[in-house]
């Protein structure tokens, strides 16, 4: 195998698809990027972690084809110290690679292709199209609400539910609960699957800022396809619980404020409470909100009082001030909406203004006041 090609270039690709490679993995050959040259000048490069797969490709300058497994990471601390340049990589005897610049001359070892896990391939899948842009949103606004505990599978993951012409994400911890609907998609699909938050973080990174996502399943895998490059994962096999059954139907009372202000009151009072709850109180009355905390063991206490608009009975409730504070920085509009029912149920909230196509709910559990 032998081609010349951009430095600068390559390394874009190869940045792309090596965010999936790991430290130390289980199968050596899963630390090297696979080159498959063809006769037209089409490098396929693909990097693995056997669960999550990367694919794409860059149009060089061919001068034999060829396949070959390259070390990532002394490729690419090599490509990244040159400046732009054409190069020449080629690939010799027992695997032996040299790349050309115009610098001098730099050789490695490569590994041969037999051992690199082939890639899950599209069979019996269902598929639709969706905008990246929505599909980067939906990701940044749920996947911090996935649960870090492997007992319960189904929750470190995002669900995603398609249902005709509307796609749905949510993620839980049982703390706390995001669902960001997407309305008017084109699909004749009803089905969900579970997609881990390794590759929803390397998707969030990858996706350009326009252009469509093309996504399809089946029961095992999922693949997403956008601008010359496919990203696989394999799927979480468990069954996400019934998030609807937990979500409040009727929430009289209305909370409307400014969402940097009460960030930011968050934020002042949160330093006084309890380290091991981050419990906050807040007392919601007419025109008038106060916030409170306290920490009984230091003496430590705090209170505000912020303008607002509220429709409801007089109440107080208590919230982990650390999740409230990551729920408001969903929120894009300069106010915000907080409904709820009674003190032990949970709160809702919500953005002062969603469009018809696009809808986003999060919901936070109460923490029960212990002063």
């Amino acid at each position: 195998m032998k081609f010349e090609v951009s430095s600068q270039d390559l390394v874009k690709k190869l940045q792309v698809v090596g965010a999936v490679i790991v430290t130390n993995p289980v199968l050596p050959v899963t630390e090297d990027f696979l080159f498959n040259l063809d006769a037209s000048g089409k490098l396929t490069i693909t990097a693995t972690n056997v669960d999550t797969t990367i694919i794409t490709s860059i149009n060089v300058s061919v001068i034999e084809a060829g396949s070959i497994a390259i070390p990532s990471k002394i490729l690419l601390e090599t490509l990244k110290a040159l400046p732009e340049q054409p190069i020449t990589i080629s690939v010799g005897d027992n695997n032996g690679i040299d790349i050309m610049s115009s610098y001098g001359k730099y050789h490695l070892s490569g590994d041969g292709v037999e051992d690199f896990p082939i890639p899950p391939t599209e069979e019996a899948v269902e598929n639709f199209s969706f905008e990246c842009n929505k599909m980067a949103s939906a990701i940044s606004k749920t996947m911090f609400a996935t649960s870090n505990d492997e007992l319960r599978l189904a929750m470190t993951g995002v669900l995603m539910q398609i249902d005709f012409n509307k796609l749905i994400f949510v993620a839980t911890d049982a703390h706390k609960l995001v669902k960001h609907s997407f309305f008017g998609i084109s699909s004749e699909i009803t089905d969900s699957i579970i997609l881990p938050k390794k590759v929803l973080s390397l998707l969030k990174v990858a996706l350009p800022e326009s252009g469509n996502l093309e996504v399809s399943f089946n029961r095992k895998n999922a693949f997403f396809k956008f601008e010359g490059t496919t990203v696989i994962t394999r799927l979480i096999d468990a069954k996400f619980p019934d998030y609807n059954a937990v979500i409040p139907i009727e929430n009289p009372n209305e909370l409307i404020i400014n969402k940097k202000d009460l960030q930011n009151s968050l934020r002042r009072i949160s330093i006084y409470a309890n380290k091991s709850t981050n419990q906050i109180i807040l007392n919601m009355g007419e025109n008038a909100l106060t916030l409170s905390a306290q920490d009984l063991d230091f003496s430590n206490e705090a209170t505000e009082q912020l303008a607002c608009r509220y429709n409801g009975e007089l109440m107080s409730m208590g919230f982990n001030a650390k999740i409230f504070i990551e729920m408001l920085g969903n929120i894009e509009t300069e106010e915000a909406i907080l409904n709820t029912s009674v003190p032990s149920r949970a709160g809702i909230l919500i953005p002062a203004e969603q469009s018809k196509n696009e809808h986003l709910m999060m919901l936070v559990m109460p923490v029960l006041s212990t002063y």
